[in-house]
């Protein structure tokens, strides 16, 4: 991370009523999987060190901090499935994944801080934060939960699937991906509503077991 970009804090959590929830999401963009979402409630006198947005941390780093969060912090975790995705759409699926996640949560918030510019109705206040992730800790640490909790959904995938890659690719179009796509056909956790994998269904007949 370059000196001038600025690291997460606790301002927003300072200017809300508490309990004060961070929520975020992994997994919009892949075209296989399901997306998850985290709800964090921070304890400042427990609060790891190093909290950042994930995609600035290394996967050995967020492994770390994932297992501290998961000691110390209040989390909760919520997914939309694939079908969901591809019924509801994947904004609307977010949002679901996300009230999942907040209502998982031991100790319901008051305020819950949500990572973009789309909140959904959680039964409490919300606000939303563009680049939350890199500006709220609650909303950092979500972000690491989330990550990381979906990586590991798709690393136990790529066992059944490993001509995709999931463990390397988490699911996202890389190269590897789309060319095993295009090969092999999408199986049962690809999102049939994302024009690659609908146009690899238009090439195979229904999906590989």
């Amino acid at each position: 991370m370059g000196a001038s970009e600025p690291k997460p804090d606790y301002q927003f959590e300072n200017g809300c009523v508490g309990p004060v929830c961070g929520i975020d999401e992994a997994g919009r963009g892949p075209l296989a999987g399901p997306v998850v979402a985290a709800a964090v409630i921070l304890d400042l006198a427990t609060m790891p060190d190093g909290l950042d947005d994930s995609k600035r941390l290394t996967a050995r780093r967020r492994e770390h901090l994932a297992g501290v969060l998961e000691r110390v912090a209040c989390v909760g975790i919520g997914l939309a499935t694939v079908d969901e995705i591809d019924r509801l759409n994947i904004l609307h699926a977010t949002m679901l994944a996300m009230r999942r996640a907040a209502g998982a949560l031991a100790v319901a918030p008051r305020t819950a801080l949500i990572d973009g510019n789309r909140a959904p109705d959680l039964g409490c206040a919300t606000q939303t934060v563009i680049k939350g992730d890199q500006r709220s800790l609650s909303i950092a640490a979500a972000s690491i939960i989330a990550k990381v909790h979906r990586d590991r959904i798709m690393t136990k995938l790529d066992a059944e699937f490993p001509h995709f890659g999931w463990a390397r690719n988490a699911g996202y179009p890389t190269r590897e991906h789309r060319e095993a796509l295009a090969r092999f056909g999408p199986c049962a956790h690809h999102r049939t509503s994302f024009a690659p994998v609908r146009a690899a269904m238009a090439r195979h007949s229904g999906f590989k077991d």
